[in-house]
């Protein structure tokens, strides 16, 4: 029986973004060799999933679908399946299995708590009760999702001696970054650390970091410092290759 691994990226208008999942693609594949591996993305990209999984039932026995998405919302748990449905009566002879998205885990808490470390010594005064931190996210209408966001920020604040751990939501939901810097302020904090939760670069990283600039700006007084989207940590290759095995 021939298998094959179909990875579905969320796509971006970020060039940038699509070419990284790509990247990820391709350092997997040296790491598992043995993997068939594809790529395809949900929106915003030349290759899509309708298309992604016609061609993988062409190529394959059995299909494996795994979100590279770190949250289950719409996509994972509505739009995805759709397709797959209609995938499974256009090619009944191909078998195709759904994998878990990446989710919360240890894997990924390791890898904010490494972030946050790294950049605490990237300030003046590296001083956890004086230095707050903010977990940023996409923000999502479904509030599960969200909900794991706040698992993940009430794990890094059990993880670390930050007096103060907030989550922000850079669209959809709330609160924002500016609010959560604002709360942050007016508690005392003299240094902000933000920790954007994403896996690649996009514009939204982008907005990110004009976000950031203009806080700097508006609190003079307080230090600043942003770590990076983290999608290529060995955790994340563990937690990829972890769903897959599953999912066999």
């Amino acid at each position: 029986m021939k298998e094959m691994i179909l990875i579905i990226g969320h796509g971006s208008r970020n060039k940038t973004g699509n070419g990284q999942i790509l990247e990820f693609t391709k350092q997997l594949c040296q790491r598992q060799p043995q993997w068939e591996i594809e790529v395809c993305y949900i929106e915003l990209a030349d290759y899509l999933i309708d298309e992604g999984l016609r061609d993988a039932a062409k190529k394959a026995d059995r299909v494996v679908v795994i979100p590279l998405i770190l949250n289950a919302a719409g996509h994972v748990k509505e739009e995805i399946p759709e397709y797959i449905e209609t995938a499974q009566k256009e090619s009944p002879e191909t078998e195709f299995i759904y994998a878990q998205h990446l989710g919360t885990s240890e894997l990924v808490l390791n890898v904010l708590n490494r972030y946050l470390k790294e950049t605490m010594q990237s300030l003046a005064m590296p001083d956890p009760k004086t230095t707050g931190v903010i977990v940023l996210g996409r923000g999502s209408s479904d509030h599960l999702a969200n909900g794991e966001m706040a698992k993940m920020t009430r794990w890094i604040y059990e993880a670390n001696e930050h007096d103060l751990v907030d989550l922000a939501f850079t669209g959809v939901a709330y609160p924002r970054l500016e609010t959560a810097v604002q709360r942050q302020v007016k508690l005392g904090m003299k240094q902000v650390i933000i920790l954007p939760y994403y896996l690649f670069d996009g514009i939204l990283i982008e907005r990110i970091d004009l976000q950031v600039e203009r806080l700097s700006k508006q609190y003079p007084d307080i230090s600043f410092a942003k770590s990076s989207y983290f999608g290529f940590e060995q955790e994340i290759y563990e937690l990829f290759e972890q769903r897959v095995n599953e999912a066999l």
